[in-house]
């Protein structure tokens, strides 16, 4: 016989206190004896039973009541509606004090905190955005006597929407950092396409075999943080990969080179230039501009003389600037396809070659939309503020905080203007991207540049290029 708890009532009425392996229980109006496996499962589905019921609507207190005044017990009553006694007896002795069954309104367990309290957590964590969920609550504490709970701190920062989160990271920029930053996208600010198909953008960049991007998550359920199947070996830096070097051009673009040392002076010319850069020089004649970071093996003298040789030009770069320059994002996309690959490389060899077979199917669209895409990199660097990045359709620009002094075109007036005149440096070339910009004197003349041209300043730079000369 199958018995239910939900549906058929049955409810246990005694048991054998000698022997536990049979029960009695009572089944519309019918004794049945159950032996200790039928008598467990009877339990525990009639636990479950109560633990899932709601609570009672008012047509369901209003037949308990009805039932309850016309002579019926409450055991009767209990065993024909499937309710609890314990239920039915509670909702009797309430309508005999107050004569109401209707359930009453609750708000609930009250508020740890008052809204003041709460805008002080909120006030305090935009403040101190690096403050944990245990310090903001020892402040709150400290400040109005409120002891609350870490979660609670969760959930009332999580109410106005602010939650637990890894920072950007992203380069500290001094002033100088920044003046040189904003010159240069407003020199470039006006480029047309067809201006930036000239331009070779090219870097370097390392890939391992563990690699510390963080981009892999894990289902674990909590408590198993540190269990064996939750746990990623990787090495402290990273270990054994290959340092490449690749450069995009609209419409084209290098052999990726592979290498397992660091890039040298003596390298970066023999390999770089000579094989890969002339090539492109002499495709497209004195139009091309290649552009390179201010690495240190990029300036060095013996580079600087093999440029010269082969009519190179290069453009002038500002440092700290790799969120200007298109190939940053190549490097993500082709470390997001060797990590996608299935199985993943487990040694050197098979690195470089996904290395070498991934940059090949990289599509030359995508790279091309990220090359026309400086326009709208260097007005975002031009109206950033703050140092953090700003998304600009599928890649982030890289914000900064401005210093005390931001020069600009619009700092050049004409003769004659009442406005004063104030001089800037010149975009100087970097030694080191991981050092300071050196001051030279500026030395302005005559330019063709689009955004001297658009500004009308021609003639008033030569004229202060001749000022600077005389003091």
């Amino acid at each position: 016989m199958q018995i239910t708890g939900s549906h058929q009532m049955a409810r246990i009425v005694r048991h054998n206190d000698d022997s536990v392996r049979e029960g009695y229980i009572r089944n519309s109006g019918k004794e049945v004896k159950l032996f200790t496996s039928a008598l467990k499962a009877f339990q525990c589905k009639n636990r479950i039973a109560m633990a899932q019921r709601k609570h009672l609507d008012d047509f369901l207190r209003g037949r308990i009541i009805g039932r309850l005044e016309c002579g019926r017990t409450q055991l009767e009553v209990s065993e024909e509606l499937g309710i609890a006694q314990s239920v039915i007896s509670r909702l009797w002795q309430r309508f005999q004090d107050d004569a109401n069954v209707s359930r009453c309104y609750s708000t609930g367990r009250p508020r740890v905190t008052t809204p003041n309290e709460d805008r002080y957590l909120a006030v305090t964590a935009k403040r101190n955005r690096r403050s944990t969920a245990s310090d903001l609550s020892r402040q709150l504490s400290s400040a109005t006597g409120t002891t609350v709970s870490r979660q609670t701190v969760y959930r009332r920062l999580g109410h106005i929407g602010l939650y637990a989160r890894r920072p950007v990271r992203c380069f500290p920029l001094t002033a100088t950092h920044c003046r040189l930053r904003l010159a240069w996208s407003r020199e470039h600010a006006l480029w047309t396409p067809q201006q930036w198909s000239c331009v070779m953008f090219s870097d370097e960049s390392r890939f391992s075999l563990q690699s510390d991007s963080r981009r892999t998550f894990i289902w674990r359920a909590p408590g198993t943080r540190y269990h064996q199947e939750n746990t990623i070996e990787r090495h402290r830096y990273g270990g054994a990969g290959w340092l490449v070097w690749g450069g995009i051009i609209l419409g084209s673009r290098t052999d990726l080179h592979v290498q397992s040392v660091t890039m040298t002076g003596h390298i970066y010319r023999d390999v770089i230039l000579e094989q890969h850069v002339r090539l492109f020089r002499g495709a497209m004649g004195a139009e091309f501009l290649f552009m390179d970071d201010n690495a240190r093996p990029h300036r060095a003298n013996i580079v600087d003389e093999c440029l010269q040789s082969e009519d190179i030009t290069r453009m002038d770069w500002p440092a700290y600037s790799p969120d200007l320059n298109p190939i940053e994002n190549v490097w993500d996309m082709l470390g997001r396809r060797i990590a996608a690959r299935q199985p993943p490389p487990t040694c050197l060899p098979e690195l470089r070659r996904a290395l070498l077979d991934e940059w090949c199917n990289i599509p030359q669209d995508q790279i091309d939309n990220l090359i026309l895409s400086m326009p709208r990199r260097c007005k975002a660097c031009i109206a950033s503020r703050y140092p953090t990045t700003a998304p600009c359709g599928s890649f982030c620009l890289l914000r900064f905080r401005p210093g005390p002094v931001r020069s600009a075109l619009g700092d050049l007036v004409r003769p004659g203007s009442p406005s004063p005149t104030i001089s800037t440096p010149c975009l100087a070339r970097t030694p080191d991207r991981h050092g300071e910009t050196e001051d030279r004197t500026p030395n302005l003349t005559p330019s063709d540049s689009l955004a001297l041209l658009a500004a009308g300043l021609q003639d008033h730079a030569t004229g202060l290029g001749r000022l600077v000369a005389h003091l």
